[in-house]
């Protein structure tokens, strides 16, 4: 019963009310004419509305703030307890991701300047860690556990930031940034079932929800009869910032609860947004060795490699999603025999040996079709 209140339920609402709301905002689009561009860069050839992330963000606020007053109405019939520090978190959560909401709406309706999007993210991350939500342990990173305060909070700041970029750029075809998200929220929302971090629990859930209306449409909807949506910024900024939150709330070392912490908190978190994270480390040392600007967009993320291996846009997400899903299945196994470092060490050599033999194979393509 507990588990049908706090994974289930949440689910079921915010899925059908993103159902609800996803094809009102197409129609919108649609009618006034809020296409995604097509250029160089793009993979898609066809004019497909780029609003479909509008709906998160309203469908996020709802089921959360219902299932918050229904727990306060009920609270001593119910046999879990919040506490105030989660809803303290939660408000700073929901205004920081609004003001990310409005910015990403902004980008895709009038464009905004990169300089400028950055300056509200670290305002927002800045906020964000006035909840007290912060990166406070390493959990032995090169030997590295409990970090000071003026340490924690610019590494918390630093790391939100990197989260926000990240998942904004790997959402280059249909279903990437939306599918990696739905399985990090999955397994965000099991870990805080185990930890009886129910609040968190239940946010999970509801952005999981959320998203699964969006991946049918992205994925399967027919651009001929104009069912196909795109998310757009101000989607993707609003996945990533509750990402960020499910991050750094499960790295967060707190003592009272020790005995239910998580072997290696911070790997696991940080394992479930591997392929973003590491893809945009790639792709920013490739642009750096190339002597072109780190920022400037190109077409060298991994699903760029995966398309110019000819694999077809489903088969690239599909393999991608199922990368994503090996290294948060590998490291949550492995997280309580394995030592830290040599985690962190077998996640990076793995991606790294994973990238050389892709770019291997591209390149006996390539020549392959000049003989």
């Amino acid at each position: 019963m507990e588990l049908c209140i706090y994974c289930f339920l949440p689910f079921i609402i915010s899925l059908l009310s993103s159902w609800f709301l996803i094809p009102q905002i197409r129609f919108i689009a649609l009618k006034k004419k809020l296409f995604d561009i097509v250029d160089e860069r793009k993979v898609h050839t066809s004019i497909v509305p780029r609003l479909g992330g509008v709906a998160f963000y309203p469908t996020f606020m709802l089921v959360s703030s219902s299932f918050l007053c229904v727990y306060i109405i009920f609270r001593d019939t119910l046999n879990i307890s919040i506490g105030i520090e989660p809803v303290k978190e939660w408000i700073l959560t929901l205004c920081c991701t609004m003001i990310l909401y409005l910015t990403g709406i902004g980008d895709d309706l009038v464009g905004l300047r990169y300089r400028q999007k950055l300056v509200i993210q670290v305002i927002v991350a800045s906020v964000f860690v006035a909840s007290g939500l912060w990166i406070n342990n390493l959990y032995g990173i090169l030997g590295i556990y409990d970090i000071p305060l003026y340490c924690g909070i610019p590494l918390t700041i630093f790391i939100i930031i990197f989260i926000l970029n990240a998942i904004n750029l790997i959402d280059g075809i249909d279903g990437l940034a939306s599918g990696l998200s739905m399985i990090a929220f999955l397994f965000y929302g099991c870990i805080f079932t185990y930890l009886h971090l129910w609040f968190y629990c239940i946010q999970a859930f509801i952005a999981f929800g959320m998203l699964v209306p969006f991946f049918y449409y992205n994925v399967f909807g027919d651009v001929k009869r104009g069912r196909k949506i795109f998310m757009g910024d101000g989607g993707a900024l609003t996945i990533a910032m509750l990402l960020s939150v499910f991050t750094i709330k499960l790295c967060y070392f707190e003592p009272e609860i020790i005995q239910m912490q998580i072997p290696h908190s911070i790997v696991i978190a940080f394992s479930l947004l591997i392929v973003p994270m590491f893809d945009v480390i790639r792709v920013v040392i490739h642009r750096v060795r190339c002597r072109c600007h780190p920022f400037k967009p190109d077409k060298n993320h991994i699903h760029h490699k995966f398309l110019d291996l000819g694999l077809s846009h489903k088969s690239t997400m599909t393999v991608i999603l199922l990368i994503s899903i090996f290294f948060g299945a590998s490291n949550v196994l492995l997280a309580p025999y394995v030592n830290i470092n040599f985690l962190l060490i077998f996640d990076i050599v793995l991606w790294t040996v994973m990238h050389v033999l892709i770019t291997m194979r591209i390149r006996k393509k390539h020549l392959a079709e000049t003989l």
